[in-house]
Parts: C-alpha cells; structure tokens; sequence
C-alpha cells in the first residue's frame, strides 16, 4: 500500500512540474485593452478570459511548439506561435478591428440613396406615391428634399444652382435623354417612369460618381427591380386615366406587362383652368420588363417602354388679336434598355448594358409648322474587381452615338463621344474610407478631351456619425440648340466641393451639407440668333447649406422628415449684361412631409408643407437687371390612403388645399411698344389646387401580396 502512495504522490509531483504558465495582455492597434477577450491554445482545451483591463494568465501542460490564438467580437482573429518548454510565457497580442461591410462607414456627400441603409437610407422609392403633393411623381417627391428649388413652371428637377438640363438620369446605368413628357409653354411635365418599376432611387445632389458624366449638377439613378418578382395583376382605376399590369414568373424568368392611359380631357371639364383647352393632354404608354437569370449568378434585364401623347392649348402670345394662339403636341417616345450582370469569378463581376431612345415632337404654334427630334445610342461595360472586403476598383468605358433633329437645322446634328472611368474604393479601417476616381472625355464633334479627377472620402466620428468630404471637376456639352450657331465651343465646366456631417441614431437621422460650386466656360451671346455675338467666357458659381432631418420614432404610427436648404447663386451667363441670380433659384426652401397611419379606418394619412422664397426675374422696363422678385412660393397638400381590403386601396388628394396664389413671375414682349414700354404677362400655374381619386387592386394568388406593401 505504501508503494501505492509513493507512486500516485510521483505522478503528481511530475505533472505539476510540467504544468507551464502563459500570460499576457491582448489590446487593440491603438493599445487600448481588450477586457474578456478569449486566449486559447490551437487545438486543445486550454486557456482563459482576459480580465477587465486586457491581462491574462493560465497554465498548461502541452508541450513542445504550438499556436495561442487571441478572439474578440468585432476583431480580427490573431494567431502566434510559441515554443513551450516548461518555462513561463509571456506573450502580448494586438487585434487589428475586424472589417464589417455593414458596419463600415460610407461616403454620403452629395448623395441622398434610398433602399441601401449603408447609405443614408432616406426615402423608399414607394414613399414617393405616398408624399401627398408628388402626385405620383418621382420628380415632385425629390423637391421634399434638401438642394432643389421649386420651379412650378417646369416641373424639373433643378438642383444646388443649376437649371435643369444640368441635371441627368439614368436607368439601371444607362442614360435617359428625354426624362419628361412633353408639354407646353409655361405648363410643369411629369417624370416618365412609375416609382413602381425600381427598387432603389440614388439622387446625388452633387460630387457623383466617375462612372457618371455630362452633368453638371447632378443625376438621378433609378434602379429596376431584380429577379424576386411575385407573380400579380395590378388594376388602376383613375380620375386622369387607367392601368394594367401583370407579371409571370418562371423558374429562371420574370416578365411583366404594363398598359396604361391617360386623359385630361374629363377632369379639365369639371376643374377650371386659367388657360383654354383645345385638346386636353392624352397619353397610352405600353411597357414590358424581363428578367432572366443566366449561369449560376447572372442577371439579364431588357425593358422598353412605348408612348404616344398629344394635348392642345391656346397660350398667351403678344401679338394675336385676343393675346391667345394654338398651341398644339404630339408626342412619340421610345426607350429600350438591355443590362447584364454576370460574376466571372469570386472576384470579378461584369456589367455591360446597351440603352436606345427615340423622341419626336410635332408642334404647330399657330400657322407655323415646328418640330425636334432626338435618337441616341448608349453602350457601357465595366468591370469591377473586389481585391477585398476592404479594396475594389471599378473600371469601363462608354460609348453614346446621338443624332438631333430641329426645323431650324439644314441637317441633322451627328454627335459621337467616348469615355473611360475608373475608380477605387479603399476602406483603411471600419472608420476611414476614400475613394478615388477619374474620368476621360471626348466628343468628336468638339473635338476636345478633357479629364476630370473625382475624390471623396469618410471619417466615423461616432458610432453613429460620420463627417464626409466629395471634389471633383464635371464636364458637360454645351446646349444642342446653340451647335448650328456656333461651331467653335467647348465643354463648359463645374467644380464641386462638398463637406457633409450626418448622425443616425435611434430611428432619427440628422444630415446637413455645405457646398460650393464653381461655373466656367459657360455660353454667352448678345443676340441668340446671331453666331457673331457667341463666346464661351461665362462664369458662375453656386453655395449654400442643405439640412435634412428624419424621424420614423418619436410619433406613434408616425414619420416626418424636415428639409432646408439655402442658395447662394450668380452667374454670368447667356444674355446677362452683368453676373446675377439666375431665375430658376430661391434663396430659401423648406419642406415638411408627415406620415400617420390610422389603423382603426386602416388609412394612411399624409400632409407636405413647401415653402420657396421669392425667384428673380428680370423687368425690361427697370434699369437694373434681375431686380425683380416673384411671390414666395407656398402650399399645403394633402392626401388619404384608404385599404378597404388587403388588396385594395382607394386613394385621394389634394394639392394646395388652402388655395395659396402662387405666381411664377412674368414675361415680357420682345419689343417696345410705340412709348417704349415692354407689355407684361404674369405666369400662373394651370389651376391653384388638384384633385386625384384613384382606386388601386391587386390580385395574386399570394394572398399575403397586397397594396399595404405600397404604403409602408
């Protein structure tokens, strides 16, 4: 027995002599401690849990060469190896923060993206139908936010400054043209496209993307929805017109079919317009929509759309007997677009699309006979290559081909230009990214290149706020209705700096923006019709502060969002004797939009409140230029949302409820009277208020798809 004792006491003594310590600290790359971080050593059960202040220590009896691994939540994993010999280890570990793609800061200068919450999520493209005021229109929900400036006139976007051909959109990558439907002198167009056909909505107000180029002021990207289609028949019953949609879905295949009508004619009788009508505005618009998957990962989407629209209206014209003349649209418009998305490895990703629009307008002004006609070809690819979570570079190359017709030309304008872009993204830490891009132009028919850096970049400075800084130089032709006068122009040029501050937190989001654009090489003329008094030494510059706010937490049932923005803008430019404010800006603009849903009446009720400081126009009969200012531009809307069923919503509006008389300036005869008086005409919209009442069904087998998706 005693033997027994000796050798269970000898075993003992052995093993405890074996038994090694191992200590340490774990920190970060900044050596702050890593407190309850997990040491092990690879492949065993031994190890420990660092105390509060980082510092470990654990004993082991492995022996021999062997690796102790360092976990934390949110760092890299670090492995190093030790020999252990029985002698005591010590042995600190710094984690480098693991790289998080959904915690990662990004860039959010210039940039307001709905449906991408890495991006300042700000709108959902279906909150467009229920901003009361948009009537639907992704255009008129967009003037709810900061940087643009009502111009009740147009019914364009007109952003930080800029009028609105600065301003470019672009389906799926490619470009669109003629964004607008057709429309008369003095009377606001609509947007083309349904909110409803894209998944995603990307305004970048300034400082975008060097994929992007030909606008100086911004564009607007519009995403079509992918391949996740649910199979549905949409029915649009309106007071302006109807609609039919249905989509088909297969295993590798979606299609969807849309046909739609409107016509003005019935409303124009039962609301009165201040001009005359002779043939109210009429469309019939047909759309298909594809979508097949190609190989294991690809994505081929092919939509086209088709249009035919003509309205009538007697306008105010100096020179007629009664101060009317017809004015008379017909409009046909076409639009193709092809886009294929294929994943050539783990790293590489291809995309390469083709777009083709065609516009024709008709107009008879009077006993003249006028017409413009656009075709245009786009072809891009690019190529994207992901080095890593943190590194990738997108690089390709465009190619547009565009042919412009007018009475005014002896032949039609032929336009090719190419470019190139590449632009890295680099995340330096889950706080700090940059990305750096450039772009190269050219335009045969200018025959001049230019290359226009573009830089931007993000610091976190919060878990929830970031600071982000966007430059770049911007390029874009000179107007296609100034080519037959002037065959010696150039590329006018804009330069942007922007600084953005934006903090999220508990449902709230708080975005605030200053900005300075810098004009050159903008046109300039004496006499419009005169290429003797052309030149392209115009200057100008925009400024100001955006603010937006958004709240989807502090009202039950509720969310609003808050937007300001002040502009400060001149420009030497066109006709201007001297540098001024252009007409289409406003010092001042704010919006409020409020959302409530009742489910008790299971309605959705929603208000838009918009207020525009006073626009310069220019008086002739004064001595100084752009010195006269329009009315402040108010209006309260409202709207109602009401789901009978499921499946059904019936659906009203009213724009400016309280009747507000808004008046967009005025214009003037091209010549004096016999006393030397420029006769006077005051611009008015259509009618001070607008009524919409709209019932929407779907039908689908899904029972659980249904319009409530269209309200939230």
């Amino acid at each position: 027995m005693k033997q027994i004792f000796v050798l269970i006491f000898s075993c003992i003594t052995l093993f405890a002599q074996a038994q090694t310590t191992i200590s340490g600290k774990v920190t970060d790359h900044s050596g702050a401690p890593l407190g309850f971080a997990n040491i092990t050593i690879e492949s065993s059960f031994d190890g420990t849990t660092a105390d509060e202040d980082g510092s470990f220590s654990f004993e082991t009896d492995v022996t021999g060469k062997q690796v102790i691994v360092a976990d934390f939540l949110g760092y890299e994993q670090q492995k190093i190896a030790i020999n252990i010999n029985g002698k005591e280890i010590h042995v600190d570990m710094s984690l480098a923060e693991k790289f998080n793609e959904l915690k990662a800061v990004t860039v959010t200068a210039g940039s307001f993206e709905a449906n991408d919450k890495k991006k300042a999520a700000v709108l959902k493209p279906l909150d467009i139908v229920t901003t009361a005021g948009a009537m639907g229109d992704i255009g008129n929900a967009l003037q709810t936010f900061p940087g643009t400036t009502t111009v009740g006139e147009s019914g364009r976007l007109f952003v930080r400054g800029g009028s609105s051909e600065e301003t470019q959109t672009y389906i799926d990558g490619m470009h669109v043209p003629v964004a607008y439907t057709s429309g008369s002198p003095n009377i606001a167009v609509r947007g083309r496209f349904s909110p409803f056909l894209f998944k995603g909505t990307v305004f970048n107000t300034g400082g975008y993307s060097a994929e992007y180029g030909q606008a100086l002021s911004s564009v607007l990207l519009l995403n079509t929805q992918g391949f996740d289609s649910k199979e549905r028949v949409d029915i649009s019953l309106m007071s302006i017109g109807g609609g039919l949609s249905g989509t088909k879905k297969w295993d590798r295949t979606a299609v969807t079919a849309t046909l739609d009508y409107t016509n003005l004619n019935p409303y124009f009788k039962l609301a009165k317009q201040r001009f005359e009508v002779e043939d109210a505005w009429n469309s019939t618009s047909a759309a298909v929509s594809l979508r097949q998957k190609t190989g294991k990962s690809g994505l081929l989407k092919i939509y086209t759309t088709s249009s035919v629209a003509s309205s009538g209206l007697k306008v105010f014209d100096f020179y007629a007997s009664d101060n009317k003349k017809s004015y008379q649209t017909k409009n046909e418009n076409t639009f193709l677009n092809v886009n294929w998305m294929n994943p050539i490895s783990k790293k590489w990703v291809l995309r390469a699309g083709a777009s083709y629009s065609y516009d024709n307008n008709d107009i008879t002004y009077g006993n003249v006979d006028l017409f413009n006609q656009l075709k245009e070809l786009h072809i891009k690819t690019n190529v994207t290559y992901l080095h890593s979570k943190k590194a990738s570079i997108k690089f390709g190359g465009e190619h547009f081909y565009k042919e412009t017709n007018r009475k005014s030309y002896d032949n039609p304008l032929t336009i090719n230009s190419s470019s190139g872009f590449a632009e890295a993204n680099i995340f330096l830490s889950n706080n700090f990214v940059i990305k750096l891009g450039g772009r190269a132009e050219y335009d045969d028919y200018l025959d001049e290149y230019k290359i226009s850096p573009r830089i931007s970049s993000a610091l976190k400075t919060g878990k929830k706020s970031q600071i982000s800084f966007a430059y770049g130089q911007f390029y874009q032709n000179p107007q296609e209705k100034y080519y037959a006068l002037d065959d010696q122009l150039t590329f006018r040029k804009a330069d942007h700096y922007i600084l953005n501050y934006q903090v999220e937190k508990n449902s709230r989001l708080l975005r605030t923006e200053v900005y300075y654009k810098k004009y050159d090489k903008l046109v300039r003329f004496t006499n419009p019709y005169d290429k003797n008094t052309y030149r392209q030494d115009g200057d100008g510059y925009a400024s100001g502060l955006d603010v937006f706010f958004r709240d989807t937490k502090s009202i039950k049932n509720s969310k609003f969002w808050i937007s300001y923005s002040y502009l400060l803008s001149e420009r030497l430019y066109h006709d201007f004797p001297e540098k001024a404010a252009p007409s289409f800006t406003a010092k001042h603009h704010a919006s409020i939009v409020y959302k409530y849903w009742m489910s008790k009446w299971n309605s959705y009720i929603s208000a838009t409140a918009s207020y525009s400081s006073p626009r310069p126009y220019n008086n002739p009969n004064t001595n100084q230029f752009n010195a006269e200012s329009t009315k402040s531009y108010r209006s309260l809307n409202l709207s109602w949302s009401y789901l009978p069923k499921p499946n059904v919503v019936i659906y009203a509006s009213v724009s400016n409820v309280l009747g507000f008389k808004n008046s967009f300036g005025y214009e003037y005869a091209p010549v004096p009277d016999a006393s030397g008086h420029f006769a006077s005409h005051e611009i008015l919209p259509a009618a001070d208020r607008f009524y919409f009442l709209g019932c929407f069904i779907t039908l689908s087998r899904n029972t659980g798809l249904n319009q409530v998706d269209k309200l939230n």
